[in-house]
């Protein structure tokens, strides 16, 4: 039996013509071809304001333009983010996406005073896709890959998604054949669900 899984896009360019874009459909065909369910989102299509109090995100309502967005998510089992690296994280656009719909009360609780929050995306788990002109090896040895773990630790397993798998794909303009390979193995990985 397939797994329902979402797939979020997030480059701000609505164009669809990057490579990360390429990867993200090759993902969804190996998954929709191996029997899996599969929903699309791409960020960079949706309009919505940007969080900008303490009391809008803990007091605020989700923008009716991004509810089916939010629902996907509540309804899918695997989710699959892709995002090119810029200024060593996500692009702020992405940023702003996952601040307005994973609020309080949809993807985690507050806890009682002196505990912590609960976790309210509890049995899903993720693989984050990211590209970058840099190898991956610089951004994980030098820079500590500290964009990636934040939105691994700080922001999914705060959640309760887990296990969160990452690919790291560097210098991506400079070998086609890489890129092909990188396009096989997305396929592959959506194939099995992961």
């Amino acid at each position: 039996m397939g797994k329902r899984i979402v797939i979020i896009q997030g480059h701000p360019d609505p164009a669809g013509n990057h490579y990360g874009h390429a990867l993200a459909r090759a993902y969804a065909r190996g998954a929709a071809a191996a029997g899996h369910e599969v929903k699309q989102i791409e960020v960079a299509r949706l309009d919505f304001p940007l969080i900008r109090t303490y009391d809008e995100f803990y007091g605020g309502t989700l923008p009716e333009s991004l509810r089916e967005a939010q629902d996907a998510i509540g309804w899918a089992e695997h989710l699959v983010l892709f995002y090119p690296l810029w200024h060593g994280t996500m692009p702020a656009l992405f940023k702003g996406f996952l601040e307005q719909v994973l609020r309080p009360g949809f993807a985690f609780s507050s806890g009682a005073e002196g505990r912590m929050p609960g976790k309210g995306l509890t049995g899903r788990s993720a693989r984050i896709v990211v590209t970058m002109g840099m190898p991956s090896f610089i951004y994980r040895w030098y820079f500590h890959a500290h964009g990636l773990k934040g939105l691994e630790k700080s922001i999914l397993r705060f959640c309760g998604i887990k296990p969160v798998r990452h690919s790291l794909i560097g210098m991506v303009e400079e070998s086609q054949s890489r890129r092909e390979k990188w396009l096989e193995k997305m396929q592959d990985y959506g194939a099995k669900g992961i």
